[in-house]
């Protein structure tokens, strides 16, 4: 069977892509040891040093791995080469952040919706990049594309569904609005998968290839990542976990209007969420049960989805999930009675920035992969 002949451009391409990875991994790093880390020839590097030099994805580094280099010239990845917009929208508020190549925060805020509803939301988003972008002073020309965390079910043509945190999300082109609106590329994903990526990139499932995100307050949702990959599902409606238990006759939502109903009906107590769990902290015997009966609720929800996956982590999140200090031991000890091999289960480190976080992350890896697509390509 004949061979295929190697395409000298494509090949070029190759030697580009390897050189910049190796850059990004090891800067400050000298031209000898791009060639040894990469295993390429010194000639050949020069020459793949020579296109991302002039596409402006690599520049000289003022100082070596030691400090000055005396005479040998280190390189860096362009870390402004391309920026990356990250959205958080919730029921009351939208958060953002713009992000460099580096993976550096360069501007975050967060502001609070006048309604929750889809026009409201997307008006505040447009006023957030804005804000952004002025904060940093970054060019808006080098946004590469704007991820968007939302409550509900993405569709692959970006429409949502499940989407009740917001008034008229549901059956809503949200995807193509947004991108009209803010005149750049939009993805959109469902707020809790993002979480689950969050953690994977900056937080406690650092390394973790198998967890689950399982995100505890106003509502519930998890995020599934397999094998170091987020699982979506065939409707990308993985994680939806108010239906694992629906054929239960009990209430078995943990979520914070159960909290409260729950320490009212059973107990007697006429608080909110964080005043029970406070009220726990502080010894007091029937707030303590209504914590119980919590975990409980959780260990239950967590079960068929690490009896099934098998699991390695459960990442607890949200206003009621952030409790560890109530809630990992009992229902560690639970998942521990129910499952042969039970998963380790933490708290979220990033806290209420985890979907954000994500977003920023999902964008990052897209604007990587085009940066080089678009810039690296200079005839030599």
């Amino acid at each position: 069977m004949p061979k295929t002949p190697a395409v000298p451009g494509l090949l070029k391409r190759i030697n580009e892509r390897e050189v910049l990875e190796t850059i990004r991994v090891g800067a400050p790093i000298s031209r000898a040891e791009i060639s040894r880390r990469a295993g390429i020839s010194k000639p050949t590097v020069s020459l793949a040093l020579q296109s991302l030099l002039a596409a402006g994805l690599v520049r000289e580094a003022a100082r070596g791995p030691d400090g000055p280099g005396y005479g040998a010239v280190y390189f860096e990845p362009a870390e402004d080469a391309a920026l990356v917009l990250g959205f958080d929208l919730g029921a009351r508020f939208a958060r953002g952040a713009v992000c460099d190549l580096g993976g550096t925060i360069r501007a975050r805020q967060d502001v609070e919706l006048a309604t929750a509803d889809a026009d409201e939301a997307i008006g505040a988003i447009v006023r957030l990049r804005d804000s952004l972008l002025e904060t940093s002073g970054l060019d808006p020309a080098l946004i590469d594309g704007v991820v968007a965390g939302v409550p509900g079910v993405v569709g692959e043509d970006g429409t949502l569904s499940l989407a009740e945190n917001v008034a008229g999300l549901e059956g809503r082109p949200f995807a193509s609005e947004l991108r009209a609106a803010l005149g750049l590329s939009v993805t959109l994903e469902n707020d809790i998968n993002l979480a689950a990526l969050g953690e994977q990139w900056q937080g406690v499932a650092r390394g973790v290839a198998d967890f689950v995100f399982l995100s505890v307050g106003t509502g519930m949702g998890a995020g599934l990542v397999l094998g170091g990959a987020l699982h979506r599902g065939r409707n990308g409606a993985a994680g939806e976990i108010d239906f694992a238990l629906a054929g239960f006759d009990e209430t078995l939502d943990p979520s914070g209007p159960q909290v409260s109903a729950l320490a009212e009906s059973e107990v007697g107590l006429s608080s909110e969420p964080r005043a029970v769990f406070g009220a726990a902290r502080n010894g007091d015997g029937r707030a303590r049960s209504v914590v119980d009966e919590i975990a409980r609720r959780i260990a239950l929800h967590v079960m068929p989805i690490a009896a099934v996956a098998d699991v390695e982590l459960v990442v607890l999140g949200g206003g009621i999930g952030a409790n560890g200090d109530l809630l990992l031991d009992p229902v560690s000890r639970l998942l521990a009675d129910w499952l042969p091999f039970p998963p380790r289960v933490e708290v979220s480190t990033l806290g209420e920035a985890a979907v954000l976080t994500g977003a920023v992350a999902v964008g990052l890896r897209a604007a990587l992969e085009n940066v080089f697509t678009k810039r690296a390509a200079v005839p030599a």
